[in-house]
């Protein structure tokens, strides 16, 4: 074959990948919803949202609450949307807000309790009652790690849920640290003696927060080198006691428990004892993705940081999420309400 030819059929190439890769990246983005941005009466002052609803189903539509991670987390959080268009294709809109003081929303995320979510909850769900495009017989909850905390508080104080999910939730506060440390380490390769006194000084820390010692205690205990910042502390101050185990035990509302079995953050092994022990069997389905993050990515996405994965969520991050995960969460939904 001629050099010519050859770089003919080499650009021939290029051209049909690159095409493909178009066309791969306009399907994975594809979702079939309309957003709104929204201003919301919370409980701390406004709250700012986005109302993402079908664009094929006529209204009214259900709703799915969205209750976020820890963090200083956006509406979005740059993963969202593949799970907003699959609630979509069940019919759902989907209402989820900024964290206080993220993307210029008032207040301040550190300065919450869990109370303080949960009452934020429940100031968009009364919002959600004003609309006349929002059919609130079909109200549900999805919640990510910890919304483990605040979701099964507000599933125990209402009747008018239908039906919730839980990704990861986290049931205690000081376990899931400590697990955390000790995942996080022993996957990025540390000693096992490194992975001890790591978890030691975690512990050693929420002992001192247990004995009710001040920020300039904590700095003066040495450790942490360099210590966390005061608000950091504060916000650990006010949480460190959380435990979702007698809210879990009072929730009446079918849940769905989805679990990644590569979890760094929660014990995926004692949330699903937790919730199997403390619920009725007949309302809680568990599904568990052997391979799949704390989030439900595969291939590890959540826990890599480098251009391929950037790239891949920011262009197609439908295809970030653990095969399956999508369509367990649009199945649930539907029948739920069914």
């Amino acid at each position: 074959m001629s050099r010519k030819k050859m770089a003919l059929a080499a650009l021939g190439t290029i051209l049909a990948l690159a095409l493909g890769l178009v066309v791969w990246l306009l399907v994975a983005k594809d979702y079939a919803i309309a957003e709104e941005h929204v201003t919301i009466e919370g409980p701390r002052g406004e709250l700012h949202a986005v109302l993402a609803k079908p664009v094929q189903d006529a209204n009214p539509h259900g709703v799915v609450i969205f209750v976020q991670d820890r963090g200083p987390n956006d509406a979005d959080t740059g993963t969202y949307r593949p799970i907003w268009d699959a609630y979509a294709k069940a019919g759902f809109a989907v209402l989820s807000w900024d964290k206080p003081g993220v993307d210029g929303a008032p207040g301040n995320w550190l300065n919450q309790t869990i109370h303080d979510r949960v009452s934020e909850v429940q100031s968009v769900i009364s919002w959600a009652y004003k609309r006349p495009d929002l059919d609130t017989t079909r109200i549900g909850i999805w919640g990510e790690g910890q919304a483990g905390f605040v979701v099964p508080e507000v599933l125990a104080a209402r009747s008018d849920i239908r039906f919730a999910t839980l990704v990861g939730p986290s049931t205690n506060w000081i376990h899931d640290r400590l697990f955390a440390v000790r995942a996080d380490l022993t996957a990025r390769g540390d000693s096992t003696t490194e992975v001890a006194a790591a978890v030691d000084r975690r512990d050693r820390f929420f002992t001192l927060l247990e004995s009710g010692s001040n920020y300039q205690t904590y700095v003066r205990s040495g450790i942490d080198s360099p210590p966390m910042l005061a608000p950091a502390f504060a916000f650990a101050e006010r949480n460190f006691r959380a435990d979702a185990a007698n809210a879990v035990a009072r929730i009446s509302t079918p849940l769905l428990l989805v679990l990644g079995g590569e979890d760094r953050a929660v014990d995926i092994a004692q949330t699903e004892s937790l919730y199997r022990s403390k619920m009725r069997s007949d309302l809680l389905t568990v599904k568990t993705f052997a391979d799949a993050t704390h989030i439900i990515t595969r291939n590890q996405i959540e826990y890599r940081d480098d251009f391929r994965v950037s790239a891949r969520t920011l262009f197609a991050p439908t295809s970030v999420y653990a095969p399956g995960y999508l369509d367990t969460l649009r199945i649930f939904a539907k029948h739920a309400i069914a």
